[in-house]
Parts: C-alpha cells; sequence; structure tokens
C-alpha cells in the first residue's frame, strides 16, 4: 500500500507540477472552464452525441497540459480530427508544448505524432466525403495553423525569458565579481603600503635607535644628556613596536582573501623610490651610525626591470635593519653579483658581540614583528625570484635573493592590473546585454544570438507552407467542383432511353462532397431506379437554394433525368 500510494503521488505530482500559487490556481482553473464551456458549445453546434463528455475532457486536459505538455498535444490533436470541440485546446496544447518540451526531439515527435493520427482520424471519420489528398491537405493546413504556429511563439517566449534570466544572473555575477576584484585590489594597495611602511620607516628607526644607543654609551655626554639619549632611544624602540602592530593588522587584513594575479610591488604607482643605484645610500646610512659595512658588485652591470631594482632595494634594506637589530656592531657585507641569468643580492653578518636582542648599553629589547622576511619573500616571489635566509657555520646570519633580471611581473601588474580586470569584467557585462563584441576583443568574436531569428523561421516556414497549401487547396477545390458540375449544354444533349454505359462515359466523374447532402431529395424517384446527383452549370440568385441534376438508371438505361432546386 505504500508503494502504491508512494507512485500515486508521484504521478499527481508529475501531472500537476506546482507550486500552485493562488494566481496560478485562479489562472488555470478559469481557463479550464472556459475552454470547457466552448467544447461544449460546439459539440452542441455540431450535433454530437458526446455534449455533456466534451467540456469536462477537455477541461481536465487544459490542467493537465503543465505536467504533460506532449502527452495532452497528441491526444488532443487525435479528438480534433474526429471533432471540432476540442479545436481551442488544441491551440493551448500547441503553446504549452512549445513551452515546456526541452528536447527537441521529443518535441518534433509529438508535433509529428499528433498530426499523424489528427489526419487518421479525420480520414476515418469522413472516408468517401472528399479526396484523400485534399483532406490531408486541410488536415495540414489547419494542424500548422492551430498547433505548430502557437507552438513557436511559446518556444519563442519560453527561450527569450530563460535568456534574460541567464543574462541578469551573469550580470549579478559579473557585478558581485567587480566588488570583489576592487575589494582584493584596496587590500593588496594596503598590504604594498604596509610593506613600504615596515621597510622604509623600520630602516629608519632601526638607524635612529642604533645611533641613539652608540650615543647613550659615549662618555663624554653628562648624565643629563645621557638621559636624554636614552629617553630618544626608547621612543625610537616604542615607535617601531607601534609600527609593527600597525603593520602586523594591515598584512593579516590584505592575506585574508586570496592573492590576485598580477597585484605586486612592482606595479606602476607603486613608489619604486629605490633600486639598485640606492643601494649605495643604504651602505653608507648604515656606515654613519657606526657600523663596518662592505659593499661589492661582481659581474657586469645589466638593466633591470624597475619592480626588480626595487625588490633588490628593499631586500638589501630589510638585512642592513635586521642586522642592526639583531647583532649589533658585527660587521656587515652587502654584495650584488650579476650572474648570467639573474641577480644575487647577498647580505650576511658573523656573530654579535653582544647578546642578541639586547641592545648596545643595556634596555628594552629589541622589537621583531616577524613580517620583515615574510615580506622580502613576498617580493622576490612577485618578480619571478627566491630568498633564502638562515644562520652560518659561523653563527653568523646571511640572507641571499635570486632576482631573475626582467622580472615575472610587467607594467600591467598591481593595481593597473586590477583596473585591466575591472575593464574587462565590464566588457564581458556589455558583450552578455548587448551583443557586442567578447572582451577578447578578436575579430569575428560570436555575438548573442537572439531566439527570436530561430522562431521567426520557423514562423515563415509555416506560413509559407500553409499559403501553398491555400493555393493548392483553392485549385484543387475548383477542380473538384468542376467534376461535381454538370454543364447545362450536356444536360441538354443527354436524351432519357440512352445507354447507362454511354450517359455515364459522358457525365462528369462526380464528388460526393459536394452532393451527398442532396442524396434523397427532390421529387420520388422512379421504382427499382439508382440516381446520381450533380451540381447544375445554371446559376442560382436565392440563398440557401441549388439548382441539382438528377439522372436515374434502371436495368442499364437512362430512365430519368431531373433538374430541381434544393436546400443548401
Amino acid at each position: 500500500m505504500d508503494a502504491l500510494a508512494k507512485a500515486w503521488s508521484k504521478a499527481v505530482r508529475a501531472a500537476f507540477p506546482g507550486p500552485w500559487r493562488p494566481g496560478l490556481v485562479v489562472r488555470e482553473l478559469g481557463g479550464a472552464l472556459l475552454l470547457g464551456v466552448l467544447a461544449t458549445l460546439l459539440a452542441i453546434a455540431e450535433h454530437s452525441g458526446l455534449c455533456l463528455v466534451s467540456g469536462p475532457a477537455v477541461a481536465l486536459l487544459f490542467l493537465l497540459r503543465r505536467g504533460l505538455p506532449g502527452t495532452v498535444l497528441v491526444l488532443t490533436a487525435t479528438l480534433t480530427g474526429w471533432a471540432a470541440a476540442p479545436l481551442p485546446l488544441l491551440v493551448c496544447a500547441g503553446w504549452s508544448a512549445g513551452a515546456r518540451v526541452k528536447r527537441v526531439a521529443v518535441l518534433a515527435g509529438s508535433f509529428t505524432g499528433g498530426f499523424l493520427l489528427m489526419t487518421a482520424t479525420g480520414v476515418v471519420k469522413d472516408i468517401g466525403t472528399a479526396p484523400l489528398k485534399l483532406m490531408i491537405g486541410l488536415s495540414l493546413g489547419g494542424y500548422l495553423l492551430v498547433a505548430v504556429l502557437p507552438a513557436l511563439w511559446g518556444r519563442y517566449r519560453a527561450q527569450r525569458r530563460a535568456l534574460l534570466d541567464a543574462l541578469r544572473d551573469r550580470n549579478d555575477q559579473l557585478l558581485r565579481e567587480r566588488v570583489m576584484v576592487a575589494h582584493q585590489a584596496r587590500l593588496r594597495e594596503r598590504h604594498r603600503i604596509a610593506q613600504d611602511m615596515h621597510d622604509s620607516l623600520g630602516h629608519q628607526l632601526a638607524l635612529i635607535s642604533v645611533h641613539s644607543g652608540a650615543l647613550e654609551v659615549d662618555r663624554t655626554l653628562t648624565d643629563r644628556q645621557r638621559e636624554a639619549v636614552g629617553v630618544l632611544r626608547l621612543a625610537a624602540v616604542s615607535a617601531m613596536r607601534e609600527l609593527r602592530e600597525v603593520v602586523g593588522v594591515l598584512h593579516d587584513e590584505s592575506t585574508a582573501l586570496p592573492s590576485v594575479p598580477g597585484a605586486g610591488a612592482g606595479a606602476p604607482g607603486a613608489g619604486h623610490r629605490g633600486g639598485v643605484e640606492g643601494v649605495g645610500k643604504l651602505v653608507e646610512s648604515s656606515r654613519a651610525a657606526g657600523t663596518t659595512v662592505s659593499f661589492a658588485e661582481d659581474g657586469e652591470r645589466r638593466p633591470l626591470a624597475a619592480n626588480v631594482g626595487h625588490a633588490a632595494y628593499r631586500i638589501v634594506q630589510e638585512a642592513l635593519t635586521n642586522a642592526h637589530k639583531h647583532a649589533p656592531g658585527a660587521p656587515i657585507a652587502v654584495a650584488l653579483r650579476y650572474e648570467p641569468d639573474a641577480l644575487v643580492v647577498e647580505v650576511a653578518n658573523p656573530r654579535a658581540a653582544e647578546p642578541v636582542g639586547v641592545p648596545a648599553g643595556g634596555g628594552t629589547a629589541v622589537v621583531s614583528g616577524g613580517q620583515g622576511l615574510t615580506g622580502l619573500r613576498e617580493r622576490a616571489r612577485l618578480v619571478g625570484g627566491m630568498v633564502h635566509a638562515g644562520p652560518t657555520p659561523e653563527a653568523g646570519f646571511r640572507l641571499a635573493a635570486v632576482l631573475p633580471y626582467e622580472g615575472a611581473g610587467s607594467a600591467a601588474d598591481g593595481p593597473a592590473a586590477m583596473a585591466g580586470d575591472l575593464a574587462g569584467a565590464a566588457g564581458a557585462e556589455e558583450w552578455l546585454l548587448d551583443g557586442l563584441p567578447g572582451p577578447d576583443g578578436e575579430p569575428g568574436a560570436r555575438r548573442r544570438r537572439s531566439p527570436a531569428i530561430g522562431c521567426a523561421i520557423g514562423g515563415g516556414v509555416v506560413l509559407l507552407t500553409v499559403l501553398g497549401l491555400l493555393a493548392w487547396g483553392v485549385v484543387s477545390f475548383v477542380q473538384v467542383s468542376k467534376e461535381a458540375t454538370v454543364p447545362r449544354s450536356l444536360y441538354d444533349s443527354i436524351e432519357v432511353g440512352t445507354a447507362q454505359a454511354e450517359v455515364e462515359r459522358r457525365l462528369p466523374p462526380g464528388n460526393g462532397f459536394f452532393t451527398q447532402d442532396y442524396e434523397g431529395t427532390g421529387p420520388a424517384r422512379p421504382d427499382g431506379s439508382t440516381c446520381r446527383y450533380f451540381l447544375s452549370g445554371d446559376t442560382n440568385d436565392h440563398w440557401g437554394e441549388d439548382n441539382v441534376d438528377r439522372f436515374c438508371f434502371k436495368d442499364g438505361v437512362l430512365v430519368e433525368k431531373l433538374h430541381f432546386v434544393a436546400k443548401s
């Protein structure tokens, strides 16, 4: 029982798919009621014996068309071939099938099957009353107009609605991506500013701390002067601590989202205030602080990309700052080596004379935010290089960086790349919404195709086919009407008593489509005779009346010819 109940529930959901909102319920019930009344009226006008059944059946099929569009189309077409009552429903069934059946093969099969069944039922019902070709032509023309044309319009509306929904979703996605890219660009710029603050201000504060530490142990200073220098050194240390706290917060926020490819320190506008030419000034500043610093350049100097030179400058600056903080008083060796494929930057120092972390003359421990080496590795990565830092066998410290001459970035990196990404997103949005060429700008980029083109072509084919069938029908109708009409001259030339074979040879073949309503009308036929009815070539000016010619045969001889007026 449970399986049967589940199957029944599944079948009901498939036949009447939801959600059934109040407005939809009212619209569907109103449409079913209207079509049911129309079907009943058409059945009454047609003198059909199914007047009581036609209305409910059509209403039920109308409600089922949303869940079973193909099945309802085939059933409605079959019933339409037998009676005219379901004809209004065939329009709605064609619309629903065109709009709701997604697979082209299923849609084509449904319409083909509906046409064949409608034609078959129509031929079975009216066999012998009209030529078969005429019946098929009328069935095809009516089916194309009543079922196929609404289906094309419904499919166009459905495809247009689906395309607009897809474009709206794509537009919303592009807007979200634009906001995300802009947010990442701001975070990357914030990270760059934080890194520059750390490298430049941290270096200068470290030099201030080293200078003040050296003055604090100078014996020529008085106690008051030494106290003032100590306050200066503590202020520099406190400033370094606060700077690193701020830089740490900015760095953590900047790396919260995935990095944007191409955004790096080498971007235009990133503030390239120093290159390899500024390394000598850094060395002189460190020497002025009382530290022994050696500087050497090996190899033939080569032109460097701007971002590579700036990265080399920042690496030397950070390495000197770390040496001043963690190995005060120790000599420092700075070297730039121009290798065949890359620039090697090396900064090394031996073990400090005093314990690491304690400044000259004692006092507050050295401040270290832990951001320096991380920033250096990031700088080197952005230009396609690498950084190695670690202790030496002599208990000192060595930092070495390998930077390619050209760099991995380009002039389009960084904020400019962000702007390019935003422009690309905007271009893609315009391409989707306005049908412009794609953002790649390639010649012959595909344009958006409107569903109206295919549906318009299909509608044109249907209309041309219907017009062709109409022209063919008019010609066939005239020809068939001639076959059922006896000219007045022929009627006068035929005499009673002529052999039946001779008379039938001279008469047109006739057609029951035009004369079946006249059989049995007129004066009484001669006893034992068989009669043939034809339209008369005489014109009749009275509405609702037709001139009819009757030829009656008995024993192979024409026994009567009669011309009379019959009600049409």
